[in-house]
């Protein structure tokens, strides 16, 4: 067994997990497979096997139906998995070591977008280096000669959050607050690493099991080159009302079009703790516009005033991460998941008990 640079074909020993080239996590390589038996003149006795014509080679592209196509003669595309409006994710198999990837292809008006691309390739190279149980990292960046980007990540299994939340109502504070420990801890790599997120809420995270049958929770769709500065769009939000995308996660400095940096993060964080153990989010407004404007103007809703059992500690902690101006919050994702359970632990009572206090 030997290791393999999908980016750019080296071998390396068995002990090494990433390219010393270009930083790309390396693939195990299976044993070759023995010689077909050949007749008397050395030729195979075996009819050759028809190779998939490699995406983009037909002229009309349809990035919506790929399953049974092969991807840059590496990944057997097996099935569709989702698809969002810049991104179809797919099931692939890499014919080498079958093992099984998430495979999310670009759609082309993304792909035209250079500064997003530009950004993309920048995260992608760290992205390879964010190796985190809590975190769904990337693989590989593929880019065919016709112009067709993919991202090669682990294929997890499970449950997304938000699918939890609809289907469970508010989640009980001892079940929250490991989740949030663990998105913390995988979100402070990417950090340390300076990738900040910028599109974390429930369906970005995945619930899933450890061979033990505990859960854990994974950060998904990191350094996807997804832009969220809002600041263009709140400017004329008076004339259309209308914001693309989902903006109920994002900090106020993102809303306004703001440099970020963690604490962004954090904030968004905060808010997804906030509607895991409550349902619902912690401003309100008849659409996206008055949502985003009470985010900018208004404190949130007081999480006691909708769950009385949340201690009071808790709720402090919560207001903190929440902060509209980023210096008032906590700096990283781990001081707010440490604050959160520290006030979950101390509110006593049956929680105490829970929490080992």
């Amino acid at each position: 067994m030997s290791m393999r640079c999908p980016a750019c074909g080296t071998q390396y020993a068995d002990d090494a997990k990433f390219c010393t080239k270009d930083g790309t996590r390396l693939q195990a390589v299976a044993a070759p497979p023995p010689p077909s038996p050949v007749d008397g003149a050395g030729a195979s006795n075996t009819t050759p096997r028809a190779m998939t014509p490699p995406v983009g080679v037909a002229k009309q592209f349809n990035p919506a139906a790929l399953a049974g196509q092969v991807l840059e003669g590496r990944y057997t595309i097996v099935k569709k998995l989702g698809e969002g409006g810049m991104s179809y994710v797919y099931l692939g198999e890499d014919i080498a070591t079958k093992e099984q990837f998430a495979i999310k292809v670009l759609s082309p008006t993304l792909v035209k977008d250079n500064n997003a691309m530009a950004r993309l390739r920048r995260e992608a190279a760290l992205g390879m280096r964010l190796e985190h149980p809590n975190v769904c990292h990337i693989v590989r960046l593929g880019e065919t000669e016709d112009g067709i980007v993919y991202v090669v990540m682990p294929f997890v299994q499970g449950e997304i959050l938000s699918d939890r939340n609809n289907r469970r109502g508010p989640l009980p504070l001892a079940e929250a607050v490991p989740f949030v420990q663990q998105i913390a801890a995988g979100l402070q790599v990417a950090h340390e690493l300076k990738i900040i997120h910028r599109d974390l809420k429930p369906e970005n995270i995945m619930v899933t099991r450890n061979p033990d049958g505990t859960e854990k929770a994974v950060v998904m769709d990191f350094g996807l080159a997804k832009e969220r500065r809002a600041g263009a769009e709140l400017e004329k939000l008076t004339a259309t009302g209308i914001i693309l995308g989902t903006p109920e996660f994002m900090s106020p400095e993102q809303l306004r079009g703001k440099p970020l940096d963690p604490r962004t993060d954090v904030y968004s964080l905060t808010l997804m703790t906030y509607e895991m153990l409550t349902g619902k989010l912690p401003f309100e407004g008849r659409n996206q516009q008055e949502m985003m404007i009470a985010r900018l103007r208004n404190d949130p809703i007081s999480i006691r005033s909708r769950r009385a059992d949340i201690p009071e500690g808790v709720e402090k902690v919560l207001n903190k991460g929440m902060a509209r101006n980023a210096d008032d919050r906590y700096p990283t994702t781990v001081e707010f998941a440490n604050e959160l359970l520290a006030a979950a632990a101390g509110g006593g009572g049956v929680m105490g008990k829970l929490f080992g206090r």
